[in-house]
């Protein structure tokens, strides 16, 4: 039946585009724009003539125009729009843009809306209009400063994605469109990352230059919003992007290098700015159905938009709704069972029934006990062997019981809304609401034995069999009821409203007084296994401790080998609830002056802002969570706060006509847990203009980062991970430490001592527009990182113990005392535990250019726009320490999974009512799953995965000027992740970057009621 459907839908698209095309004429289009306020009919123009036009909306609110009907050019329609009105049009010889100015003339007033123009036989214009002039151009804001600029481009490259951009290269999610940038080239959570189903689920993050998700600055609107309530890999705050709607965002802005002088900290590897719709009228409703081509993962997105002004009132509102069903493992032939592993060795199932002896070699339940179970998990339960252990009972489909793709259904909301008073000042308000539920599967749970001190090493002696044995078992489809009683649930609620006034003071200074509260609420569930009730369920009660100190039970075999009634199951499982919320509060008041003083290029512009703000987060964990209550899971708490305010200003100065030079200052102040620390940083930019198409450019600019509210106020809690035991290596006089790996239960604490992270960034480049219609531009960056905040090192620490404890360096000085308190070792002298706390230690720097490329030609066959970008990365650097080695992130066995190049492009056609678009992207080589492992040799394979292509196609049809359809294909050649035959572990590809969703299709309807046209 679903498929039926798609074929159906597909059909009648197809269908009434070509009929719809039958109808259309091969002559050039017409250019019509009804009379009515300036603003919707230019809005309507560029969308008719996809000219690039720019406004200062507030100049131009109120401002009528008589419209145009049958206008030939671009060029001839504008000039009549603008006709009588008091503004003309310039055009950037750069960038092709036009803006919308101000006549230098006393501005005549604007006519009321009339009745249209009449019209000559054939309904073209009783007159040519004259066309535009071309010269340089005035006043927008944009992204990286707060002083209206003098060009679409300045001194920091500024890359923009408009909504039609977004739409015609097939994206379908806020994540999508991100990931798709070149300067976006971090290593992130995706929805398969076991991590952020622990950590951060339903979350998902941008991450500029690499630098970390917590060093890029998301804002909404030019203002903060509030953390994900949870901290990325549980230790730094960071942005959800998943949670801001796609349907309503006009554009995004991206500005990539040092912001910390105009936005304050975060803002170290660069600033994403989401600009949310500001404007609509009439009626709006778009629908979206996708579904995939292998199955699974069907989608819906409907989208509702409108808008009105009643005298000085002006409103817009939207209403976003989206359902994403889950897309699992076993859905999908490359990854749907443990035999998709890249050889034979590691194609072994999961362990569902394992026992095993002191030395881990596995006790050989019988092919009988195997088969007795073989119902279970959609009878794929068999008699197992794992190479150099032994047999086992397991499931091939085990390792496909998570999600590639989350479940999601939710709504967002948005209003924007504002009043002009008669004297000038405007009162504004911004209002965005939404709920999500969002559900994923990371896996099975699973239980060995953990005793009440939280010790996991599983070891027990067995009355029953009379020596140390090991169990585990990992629960089944049919044990827990069906997978819907494993999902990791989370409810996300957000809010934020922004309110204030602006307007003119003292004659031509231009002020903004706006107060803005943002939060983020959730509801988590984790499902759980509780460790005491399984302990009992599995080995019956604890008989003490053996003299080796070994806890004792006794325990037939058959207990551990059988399904349990669903009864039984739920008797030792239960949700662990969390209920976590952050929010940020801001006042500002901003004072802008476009004309402070003449230079001899023009006039300087000054720009000067007051903030304070107040920021906090609860994780408000179960309290249960905390203690060792559930089966391999000590959470930690953490709640805090923090004051700041902030002085900042600008000024933009034009020294020649064809130079000018931007320079910012400012200084935060943080206060939290009893401590202040304030920096301040400063920011410059240069502007050389050698002849009209050439933009020559450079900037420099200080930054520093408050340390992570988590990093602060981080309680107690544990995680899991490795440490080479250096002390019994070297009194066993080993050559080769490498045999002396052990797992390591980490015990973490913040740390309310923490100062700033600090870094430096330049950039410097050119934009060049040689040809009409063309512009290119190469921008260099480089960024340097410093007093990074990252864990105090595991090895660091457990080389220092060995040191203090053969002598070699003296156990009674502060290094030693230190080293030796942090360690644990068990009864047997092994290791066992590790304290540690985040530290000012690190320093990261990286290097690089960004290249882009436009070009809009126009050809019999109609409109073509060419566009590309490309980032290659010169260096990226680590050091954890200052007398640590400095690493290399793209060396081989670095550890680090980043890319050294990425790329994209986009063709797009248009011609009358059709346009179509094909976009691609280029993802460089990546580390193998042994480079990332860090145990790649020569000879082996790799050590890196070769580059891959993606592409997405998307068509799309006007029927008129009130209903277009839309159909795009994501992954248009149905590519696979790269085979890795190193990538041992499921689902045997790096999911980072890739998954195995595959070709996706989706059809699109908008529709217009009242108002202008689409």
């Amino acid at each position: 039946m679903r498929k039926s459907m798609r074929v159906l839908l597909l059909s009648l698209a197809c269908s009434a585009a070509l009929a719809a095309q039958a109808q259309a004429s091969s002559s050039p289009a017409r250019i019509d724009v009804p009379a009515g306020e300036l603003t919707t009919a230019l809005n309507m123009l560029a969308r008719q003539s996809a000219t690039q036009l720019v406004y200062r909306a507030d100049q131009l609110k109120g401002v009528h125009t008589r419209g145009v009907q049958g206008a030939a050019t671009p060029d001839q329609a504008l000039a009549a729009l603008l006709r009588g009105s008091g503004f003309s049009a310039r055009r950037d010889a750069a960038s092709g843009a036009v803006l919308i100015v101000a006549d230098t003339s006393k501005r005549r007033p604007a006519p009321p809306p009339p009745s249209p123009e009449p019209q000559a036989a054939g309904g073209g214009s009783t007159q040519a209009a004259p066309e535009p002039p071309v010269s340089n151009v005035d006043a927008v804001q944009v992204t990286g400063s707060r002083i209206p600029r003098s060009q679409v481009e300045g001194p920091a490259p500024i890359s923009v994605i408009t909504a039609e951009e977004i739409e015609s290269a097939g994206f379908t999610s806020v994540p999508d469109v991100l990931r798709s940038m070149t300067q976006n080239g971090g290593e992130t959570q995706s929805q398969q990352s076991a991590g952020g189903a622990d950590f951060s689920p339903g979350a998902q993050q941008v991450d500029l230059r690499g630098l970390g998700p917590n060093h890029t600055l998301v804002l909404v609107n030019g203002r903060r919003i509030a953390d994900f309530p949870l901290p990325f890999k549980g230790r730094s705050n960071f942005t959800d992007i998943s949670s801001i709607p796609l349907g309503m965002i006009d554009r995004i802005e991206v500005l990539t290098g040092s912001a910390s002088a105009i936005y304050g900290s975060d803002a170290i590897s660069g600033v994403v700015n989401f600009i949310l719709k500001k404007s609509a009228d009439g009626t709006t409703v778009d629908y979206r159905y996708g579904w995939t081509e292998a199955g699974g993962g069907d989608s819906h997105a409907l989208n509702l938009s409108s808008g009105f002004s009643r005298g000085s009132f002006n409103a817009v509102a939207g209403l976003e709704y989206r359902k994403q069903k889950p897309l699992w493992g076993f859905d999908r032939e490359q990854q749907d069972s443990s035999n998709d592993a890249p050889s034979s060795r590691y194609a072994y199932p999961p362990r569902n029934f394992l026992i095993t002896d002191w030395w881990d070699d596995y006790i050989d339940p019988g092919q009988d006990t195997c088969d007795a179970l073989s119902g279970l998990n959609d009878g794929t339960m068999g008699y197992a062997f794992r190479r150099n252990y032994g047999y086992y009972c397991g499931s091939d489909r085990a390792v496909a019981y998570r999600t590639i793709t989350s479940e999601r259904e939710g709504v967002n909301t948005y209003a924007s809304m504002s009043y002009a008073f008669e004297n000038g000042s405007e009162w504004f308000a911004d209002v965005q609401a939404g709920r999500h539920e969002v559900s994923l599967f990371r896996g099975p749970r699973s239980w060995s034995l953990m005793t009440p001190d939280g010790n996991e090493e599983g070891y027990f002696f067995n009355q029953a069999t009379d020596q140390v044995e090991y169990w585990q078992r990992q629960f089944t489809l049919e044990e827990m009821g069906g997978l819907g009683n494993g999902m990791v649930n989370t409810v996300q609620r957000t809010f934020g409203v922004t309110t204030g006034f602006r307007g003119s003071v003292w004659g031509d200074w231009d002020y903004e007084a706006a107060l803005s509260h943002s939060q983020y609420k959730a509801t988590i569930s984790w499902p759980q296994i509780i460790a005491a009730k399984a302990n009992a369920l599995f080995l019956g009660p604890q008989l003490g401790y053996d003299e080796d100190g070994f806890p004792i039970f006794n325990a037939s075999h058959d207990r551990l080998y059988r399904p349990l009634s669903r009864s039984e199951y739920d008797s030792i499982a239960a949700y662990t609830r969390y209920h976590p919320e952050s929010s940020g509060q801001s006042l500002s008041l901003t004072l802008t002056q476009a004309e402070l003083f003449e230079l001899p290029g023009g006039a300087a512009g000054f720009a000067a802002t007051a903030e304070f703000g107040h920021q906090q987060y609860d994780l408000k964990p179960d309290p249960l969570a905390t203690q060792y209550y559930y089966y391999s899971w000590k959470d930690s708490d953490g709640h805090g706060s923090r004051n700041r305010w902030a002085l900042a200003s600008e000024l933009r100065m034009p020294l020649h006509d064809t130079f000018s030079l931007s320079v910012a200052g400012r200084y935060d102040q943080y206060r939290f847990a009893g401590n202040t620390t304030g920096k301040a940083t400063w920011s410059t930019g240069l502007e050389w203009r050698p002849v009209e198409s050439l933009l020559v450019r450079g900037s420099y600019g200080t930054a520093f980062r408050a340390p992570d509210l988590h990093y602060v106020f981080a309680g107690i809690g544990n995680d899991e991970t490795s440490g080479t035991d250096y002390y019994n290596c070297l009194l066993d006089g080993a050559d080769d430490c490498e045999d002396y790996s052990e797992g390591l239960i980490r015990t973490r604490e913040g740390n309310r001592e923490l100062d700033s992270e600090t870094s430096t960034s330049w950039t410097a480049g050119l934009v060049w527009s040689p040809l009409q219609g063309l512009d290119l531009s190469a921008d260099w960056f480089d960024i340097d990182m410093r007093d990074q905040v990252q864990d105090m090192s595991v090895d660091a620490i457990l080389r220092d113990e060995a040191s203090c404890r053969l002598g070699t360096l003296d156990i009674a000085s502060p290094t030693c005392v230190d080293a030796l308190s942090r360690i644990t070792r068990s009864g047997n002298g092994s290791l066992y535990g590790i304290y540690v706390n985040p530290i000012n230690v690190a320093r990261e720097t990286t290097s690089g250019v960004d290249v882009s490329g436009r070009y809009r030609f126009e050809t019999p066959i109609g409109r073509f726009t060419v566009s590309a970008n490309h980032t290659w990365v010169d260096h990226h650097d680590f050091q954890q320490f200052p007398s640590d080695p400095v690493e290399d992130q793209f060396a081989v066995n670095s550890g680090f999974d980043i890319p050294r190049t990425k790329s994209s492009a986009t063709v797009t056609w248009e011609l009358n009512q059709w346009s179509a678009t094909l976009h691609g992207q280029r993802l460089g080589r990546l580390p193998n799953g042994w480079s990332y492992d860090q145990v790649w040799e020569d000879g082996d394979q790799g050590p890196y995965v070769s580059a891959t292509y993606r592409y997405n196609a998307s068509m799309q049809y006007r029927f008129n000027d009130r209903a277009r359809l839309a159909v795009s294909v994501t992954n248009l050649f149905d590519k696979m992740p790269p085979k890795d035959p190193t990538y041992t572990s499921y689902p045997y590809y790096d999911i980072s970057w890739f998954d195995a969703v595959g070709r996706s299709f989706n059809v699109q309807y908008t529709h217009k009621f009242g108002g202008t046209a689409l």
